[in-house]
């Protein structure tokens, strides 16, 4: 017997058993839609779905107009049906909302290769066919919107950046609210409709991105719309959240305070109604919370409603195909019928199932959706897939950045004035978050005050919607409206960034170095997504993904070896040289200068590494920005080769490593002052590849001009030494380079002996010189014994005093 209310709902639902069949069970209760509306509904239903198994099987006969045999399937059968029904079911129940409160939204599709439903949707809406003209609607343009699904030359599985009203693809699982999220940020109208697949749902960055209401403004923010679709299934395993209680369920979700409405069934007539009843519930609970802030102009956290929908996966096949389960089953997950190539049996089956939507009744002679179907879709931009904010290039507008030249370090004399410059840094962009007050963001792990960036909070508070206590306003620094968002988890805020870039708005995330690793595959993601992006002529640019990395590997002494990695650079390195770039300026003025450069670029992902621990200032403005605009450059201040041929280079790239270099080359210097040194520092780190391989590479004149061809180049490293092995590999004259840098020796150090430990000091740095200067013969002996003496000198002082000897802490440049 059906419940009347919705307690006795959620009392019937805390008894009954899990199950995806049957009439519809909800925790809302009503009957919202006539029963011609159910009808135009399932008819709609039925029609997305007939073009799902379409793109997976068909390449020709598109309509069935004839009976089905071998050359009308793809050779290779691709794709993912499991899905399918439930993404686009929700789709479709959203398009009513729309259309009845004219509402601003969009759809991100959570489960894996769950692209069919969102292609699916947007060709019947219209919108497919006004973005590819050649995938008309018509017995012709579906043939082609068949053919290139999953096929070469064609198109992917996920909702790829060809895919229009996408800005999240779902190819790696686990980042779909996260995005959803970043995506409604200062969009105070948008409703990201969400679906989250079961699958997903497992992921660690999917469980820490449910905490994201906690840093949701319902006055200046849109709002989430979560769906947790739980098919039950991954590729070959139940999935845990599927196979749990309701009570545990409801508590798992009111524990991250969201209100969870379960819809469950597959009785499609039903479910229709449950469905309908379900969102518009939940659409004017999200209206009546905003309001009530926005009228009020007081903030705070409401239980933001979100859907739990039960449907068997695969749902509206068959539900055993020759004795085994299909329908409700793993079986379903990605091609249903697998034997058609090889089987008549099989093919007339999948004929079957495709002629049980009616091809002939929903669409018309000429192969279009018919008028009353058309008209269930919104209109014009109202369309999900037609939303420009998933096309956020189209919203961007440039930042008002201040002249950061005006936030200068004084450098009277090059290597001898200690500046902190991240804390310089901090005051530019501090002014950068004032003078962008609704579309410019930073985010972060928990590190903002950490990494010397708290004259941020001058402009601009840390977003906080949790409960307060009255030690918050000692330095909290916590507010309800704010532009730092902080969360101890390097997936969730990454993936806010993510989306809220990805929507047409700008921001910067800054991190520790060792943990960035954290998010290495997200970053993978995101240059894959926007390399896409470059070859889809109507994606428009979006701000470039800006990763500041401080407190970086070496001066991570104090926290030992687990915080000492510096080697996301070699993640980065291994993306398209289209959308990455590497920064690694030496001191404040040169970060000042990219920093400027980074946040103005766009489509790029641009990490930035400095160290925010006081140094050494070697470069005034006006030769920073020189510096920097090169990428590499002679030091001609710290050079003594002037008009003559070198005895020797010392390069250096990354603010530790071009102190220690510099340090190297004053101790050569003093012991060997006949000899001829350049010093070469590297700011932009793909200089060092060639031209033809990067449009920032040197080309072998310039790099020939900076680093010789036959001359020993000793190259101390921010990172791992071999990267830049590989980065000037066949370059001329690279036998004679000799590359130091990190080598994953290191403990609880002090900052001069983790750099005698991995052979990046200035001891090591000149004995190496003077080790492979043929030109001096044996006359360096005495010089590197006098330098081996100091070394380990500096050594036993440290292990015996637990600090490094203060003159060599406080060595300045004596030239």
């Amino acid at each position: 017997m059906a419940p009347h209310s919705e307690a006795d709902v959620s009392a019937d639902l805390d008894n009954m058993s899990i199950s995806a069949f049957g009439k519809a069970r909800s925790t809302v209760v009503g009957k919202p839609l006539s029963d011609e509306e159910v009808r135009k509904m399932t008819e709609y239903f039925h029609a997305t779905l007939y073009l799902c198994l379409g793109m997976i099987y068909l390449k020709e006969n598109p309509l069935l107009r004839e009976p089905l045999n071998l050359a009308h399937f793809k050779r290779r059968l691709l794709g993912h049906w499991g899905s399918d029904a439930g993404q686009s079911f929700t789709y479709i129940h959203m398009n009513r909302l729309i259309k009845k409160y004219d509402l601003d939204a969009i759809f991100i599709s959570g489960p894996g290769h769950g692209a069919p439903a969102v292609l699916s949707n947007s060709y019947l809406e219209g919108v497919y066919s006004e973005v590819y003209p050649d995938k008309s609607e018509d017995v012709v343009g579906m043939k082609r919107f068949f053919k290139q699904f999953s096929f070469p030359g064609g198109i992917g599985s996920h909702a790829t950046p060809e895919t229009p009203g996408s800005l999240h693809e779902g190819g790696e699982l686990g980042y779909s609210i996260s995005h959803a999220f970043g995506a409604v940020f200062d969009h105070p109208d948008l409703i990201a409709l969400t679906m989250v697949g079961d699958g997903e749902s497992e992921t660690g960055p999917l469980a820490t991105s449910w905490h994201s209401t906690k840093f949701l403004n319902p006055i200046t923010d849109g709002a989430v719309l979560p769906v947790l679709h739980l098919n039950g299934y991954k590729i070959n395993n139940p999935t845990v959240l599927a196979r749990v209680s309701h009570k545990e369920l409801e508590a798992l979700f009111v524990g991250y305070g969201w209100t969870p409405y379960f819809v469950e069934g597959s009785d499609i007539p039903t479910m229709h109604q449950a469905m309908a009843s379900t969102m518009e519930k939940c659409i004017t609970e999200i209206r009546e919370y905003q309001k009530k802030a926005r009228d009020s102009g007081k903030a705070f956290r409401p239980r933001w409603p979100m859907i739990v929908l039960r449907t068997p996966k695969g749902w509206t096949g068959p539900r055993k195909l020759n004795g085994h389960y299909l329908e409700g089953f793993w079986r379903s997950h990605q091609v249903p019928i697998t034997n058609v190539l090889t089987d008549k049996t099989a093919m007339k089956q999948l004929e079957d199932w495709m002629h049980s939507y009616a091809p002939e009744k929903i669409f018309n002679e000429n192969g279009a959706l018919i008028p009353e179907l058309k008209e269930l879709a919104p209109k014009g931009i109202r369309r999900m897939s037609a939303n420009p904010v998933a096309n956020g290039g189209i919203l961007r507008r440039k930042l008002h950045l201040p002249d950061f030249r005006e936030y200068a370090a004084e450098v009277r004399k090059s290597g001898v004035t200690k500046v902190g410059s991240m804390a310089l840094f901090a005051e530019f962009l501090r002014d950068v978050v004032k003078d962008n007050p609704n579309h410019f963001r930073v985010f972060g792990p928990d590190e903002t005050e950490s990494n010397k960036l708290s004259a941020i909070y001058q402009a601009g508070k840390k977003v906080w919607m949790g409960d307060y206590f009255d030690e918050d306003a000692d330095g909290g620094n916590l507010a309800f409206e704010g532009r730092v968002m902080e969360m101890l988890s390097e997936h969730t805020v990454e993936g806010w960034l993510e989306g809220y870039i990805l929507s047409g708005r700008h921001g910067l995330l800054n991190s520790y170095e060792p943990f960035i690793h954290i998010i290495d595959s997200m970053v993978n993601q995101h240059c894959k997504w926007l390399e896409k992006c470059l070859e889809v002529e109507w994606r428009v640019k979006v701000a470039s993904l800006n990763i500041l990395l401080t407190a970086t590997v070496w001066r991570q002494d104090h926290n030992g070896f687990t915080h000492q990695d510096p080697g996301f650079l070699d993640v980065v390195c291994n993306k398209s040289p289209d959308v990455v770039r590497i920064y690694l300026p030496p001191d404040a003025n040169c970060l000042l200068s990219t920093m400027n450069h980074c946040l103005r670029s766009a489509n790029y992902v641009n990490v930035i590494v400095a160290d925010k621990q006081d140094h050494l200032q070697f470069l005034n403005m006006e030769q920073a920005i020189e510096h920097c605009t090169k990428g590499a450059g002679i030091w001609d201040w710290a050079s003594n080769d002037q008009g003559q041929e070198p005895d020797l280079v010392m390069a250096s790239c990354g603010d530790v490593s071009t102190h220690e270099s510099l340090a190297a080359t004053a101790l050569l210097r003093k012991h060997l002052p006949d000899l001829k040194i350049r010093f070469v520092n590297v700011v932009d780190l793909f200089k060092l590849i060639p031209e033809r391989e990067h449009t920032h590479g040197l080309s072998d004149h310039e790099y020939r001009a900076l680093f010789t061809e036959n001359k020993p180049v000793i190259f101390n490293f921010h990172s791992y030494p071999w990267l830049v092995h590989r980065l000037t590999y066949k370059r001329t004259g690279q036998n004679n380079l000799h590359v130091r840098g990190y080598k994953e020796k290191g403990n609880i150090d002090t900052p001069l002996e983790l750099a005698i430990r991995n052979g990046t000091d200035r001891f090591t740095l000149a004995i190496d010189a003077i080790d492979r200067l043929p030109v001096l013969g044996n006359k360096g002996a005495a010089a590197r014994e006098s330098l081996l003496n100091e070394q380990i000198t500096a050594k036993n002082y440290a292990y015996h005093e637990g600090m490094d000897p203060e003159d060599l802490t406080n060595w300045s440049w004596p030239y």
